[in-house]
C-alpha cells in the first residue's frame, strides 16, 4: 500500500479508502441485504483484511448505515487509523447530536473527519450551512472541543457552490467524484477546475467513485454485448483505478468494498505502479496542439 498527505491536515492516508455504502445500503449495486449476519460478518472480514493490507482511510455516514459495523471491526485498530464520517443537518445544533451519535456507533472518542454530506447544493442548502448558528459552525464547535479533528464536505457535481466552500477556507478536506466519465473537477488543458482551486488552499482531495458506480461496465455490456469475449473486464477496471491514482492530485481514491477479496483486487491495483502513467502526455496527445503544428490532437 502507498501512503499520500491529505492536504493540510498533514495525515498520511492510504491511497485507497475503505468507502461504507456498499456495506450498509441494500441492493448497492448488486444484491446486498447488511441485516443478515453473515454479510455484516462478511465486512467485518473484509474490514480486517484492509487494515491488513495497509489500508488506513475508512469513510462512512449515518445515511449509509454502516458506522455500526465500521466501530466494531475497527475498535481494536482505532490509533493506526483514519475514519471520516458525515453530518447532513440544517443547523449546529442537530449537527452536534448527529456527530454524538455518530461516535456512539463508531465505538470512539473522536472523529478523524467530519464532512457535510452534499449532493449538488441548493441555495437553501448553503445557507444552511454558512448561516452564523449553521452546520460549519457546529462542525467548528466541535472540532474544537476535540470530538473531531478536521473538517471537510462532500459533493457530487462541481456546481459554483463547491468554489465557494472552498473559498471559505474553513474546510481542510474536499470530497468529490473523479473518474473516466466525470473529468470535471479537474480540466488538464486549462488546469482548472474545484481540484485545482482545492490544491491551491492546501486542501486534501478524496475522489469517490474510481469506478462510475459500476456505470461504465455496464454501459460498455448494453452496447456491446459479448464484450466480456474480447476484453478482460478486471484489466479494463483496474484500469480506471490506475487512471484516479495517476492523478498527482489524488489524496485517496474511496471505493466501496464489503468482501475480503475485493479489498485484495483493489490493493493489487494499488501496488501495480509500473501500471501509472504520466497523464499529460495523455492529454497533449488527444486533448492539446501539438507544438508547432496547428493540428488539433
Amino acid at each position: 500500500m502507498h501512503y499520500r498527505t491529505l492536504g493540510r491536515t498533514g495525515a498520511q492516508v492510504s491511497e485507497i479508502g475503505f468507502g461504507g455504502a456498499g456495506a450498509g445500503l441494500r441492493n448497492y449495486i448488486g444484491k446486498w441485504d447488511p441485516t443478515q449476519e453473515e454479510q455484516i460478518q462478511l465486512v467485518e472480514q473484509a474490514i480486517r483484511r484492509a487494515v491488513e493490507l495497509g489500508i488506513n482511510y475508512f469513510d462512512t455516514a449515518p445515511l449509509y448505515g454502516s458506522e455500526v459495523m465500521f466501530g466494531k471491526a475497527l475498535k481494536p485498530f482505532r490509533d493506526s487509523v483514519f475514519i471520516a464520517t458525515k453530518v447532513r443537518e440544517k443547523n449546529a445544533a442537530d449537527t452536534r447530536e448527529s456527530i454524538e451519535d455518530s461516535l456512539t456507533r463508531l465505538e470512539t472518542d473522536r472523529i478523524d473527519l467530519i464532512q457535510y454530506h452534499g449532493g449538488w447544493y441548493s441555495e437553501e442548502e448553503m445557507h444552511n450551512i454558512l448561516k452564523p448558528d449553521g452546520v460549519l459552525a457546529g462542525m467548528q464547535a466541535a472540532c474544537q472541543e476535540g470530538l473531531v479533528r478536521y473538517i471537510g464536505f462532500t459533493s457530487e457535481g462541481t456546481n459554483g457552490a463547491v468554489s465557494r466552500l472552498i473559498d471559505t477556507q474553513a474546510f481542510d478536506v474536499m470530497q468529490i467524484q473523479y473518474n473516466l466519465m466525470f473529468q470535471h473537477p479537474y480540466d488538464p488543458d486549462k488546469h482548472a477546475g474545484v481540484m485545482v482551486e482545492a490544491e491551491a488552499q492546501k486542501m486534501g482531495i478524496a475522489l469517490m467513485r474510481p469506478f462510475p458506480g459500476g456505470v461504465f461496465p455496464r454501459w460498455l455490456k448494453l452496447v456491446y454485448p459479448d464484450i466480456e469475449s474480447h476484453i478482460d473486464m478486471d484489466k479494463l477496471m483496474a484500469g480506471l483505478l490506475t487512471l484516479v491514482l495517476s492523478n498527482p492530485m489524488t489524496d485517496v481514491a474511496i471505493i466501496g468494498m464489503r468482501l475480503p477479496e475485493l479489498v485484495e483486487k483493489n490493493c493489487a491495483i494499488s501496488d501495480d505502479l509500473d501500471a501509472r502513467f504520466d497523464l499529460d502526455p495523455l492529454y497533449d496527445r488527444f486533448l492539446r496542439k501539438r507544438p508547432g503544428s496547428d493540428e488539433e490532437t
